[in-house]
């Protein structure tokens, strides 16, 4: 690594952590100032409060890192610019393509510690919020994470139906569960009072069997009857609150436990795909700010890169929401609307940088 690229990549590094310091605090106050009268009611311990916003915190900051390397991107160069720095790197022959080399390492950097972020902080750091949420702040429980009423489930040659979900004791009551020949056609109905699980599969208890199948409906009853279900207790948590959570791979094999059971999964398939897309809103926006700025030269200062930071990051992010939203509905195919604002942004920055005065 040259002078030069550390040089250039110490001062983006350090514009880009006041840049998140920075977000990070506004978000957290504009946050706090709208929920605390909320949280209040319930008479929490501030310690608990303090936990939920740092529980926040791994969100925020995904939220939020796309704005930040956007604007340090504008106010590295701006800087380097007004003190005539770039002018002097352009008369000792170096190139904008070194110049801005180390930026979009960086921004490549971070977009990639945002995938595993996503993957492996973001959803551990979610759920531990809605527990401090739900139970320690509003004292309701761990039910709320459940389904617990009216409960559907289909696998490939079955459809179950219960009523009630105990969380605490992980057992369903009520339960009448079809199973189907290939035709779809009714070969048993299985009704059972209670069904528990251990761990690896559920056991209906006070079991009623009737077979369809024959000219005459068999009727017996058992006391017990293990039951082969592709449903685990993960599965009957309350998964629309928290989707945009998920990681890639979790939401990817929910999305194909949807399909082997016949659901239509369009919205789904559309978050998963941004689980991957969006992360990459960091370098699109690195590779965007860079010809921007250059092309202000000495004029580039903070104002405009406030400015122009703060405008183009809401296009790309209203851009990109209304493009998913056509993905969750089916208007776009679910990979294309999850790439599609991207792409955009990247022919953009294409065109700032075939159109910069060299």
């Amino acid at each position: 690594m040259t002078i030069l690229t550390r040089y250039i990549a110490g001062a983006y590094l350090k514009i880009l952590g006041l840049c998140l310091a920075s977000f990070v605090a506004i978000y957290l106050v504009i946050d706090f100032l709208e929920k605390i009268g909320r949280l209040l009611r319930f008479h929490p311990r501030w310690i608990d409060i303090v936990q939920y916003f740092i529980c926040k915190l791994p969100e925020i900051i995904t939220q939020v890192i796309p704005l930040a390397v956007l604007m340090s991107t504008l106010l590295t160069l701006g800087m380097l610019s007004r003190n005539s720095e770039i002018v002097a790197m352009r008369g000792c022959g170096i190139g904008l393509g070194r110049i801005s080399a180390p930026l979009i390492v960086i921004a490549a950097a971070v977009s990639l510690l945002t995938i595993f972020s996503n993957e492996f902080v973001l959803p551990s750091s979610y759920r531990q919020m809605r527990y401090v949420d739900q139970v320690l702040i509003r004292k309701q429980g761990t039910n709320t994470f459940f389904r617990q009423n009216n409960i559907w489930h289909k696998d490939e040659s079955a459809i179950m139906m219960a009523r009630v979900f105990d969380p605490g004791r992980q057992a369903l009551r009520g339960i009448t569960l079809w199973r189907f020949s290939d035709g779809m056609r009714p070969v048993s109905r299985i009704d059972a009072a209670e069904g528990t699980w251990d761990g690896a599969r559920w056991t209906f208890k006070t079991v009623t069997v009737r077979g369809l199948a024959g000219p005459s409906v068999e009727t017996r009853t058992l006391a017990s009857l293990p039951a082969e279900l592709n449903l685990k207790i993960e599965d009957l948590k309350v998964v629309d609150k928290y989707a945009d959570n998920m990681g890639f791979f979790k939401l990817r094999d929910y999305v194909r436990k949807l399909k082997a059971g016949g659901y239509d999964t369009t919205r789904y398939e559309a978050q998963m795909h941004s689980k991957i897309s969006l992360p990459f809103a960091s370098l699109i926006m690195a590779f965007l700010g860079i010809p921007f700025a250059l092309r202000g030269g000495r004029s580039s200062g903070v104002a405009l890169g406030i400015t122009a930071s703060i405008g183009i990051g809401f296009a790309y992010f209203i851009t990109n929401s209304i493009l998913i939203s056509f993905g969750q509905t089916g208007i776009l195919p679910p990979l294309i609307s999850a790439w599609a604002a991207n792409v955009l942004f990247a022919l953009s920055g294409i065109w700032l940088a075939m159109t910069l005065d060299r």
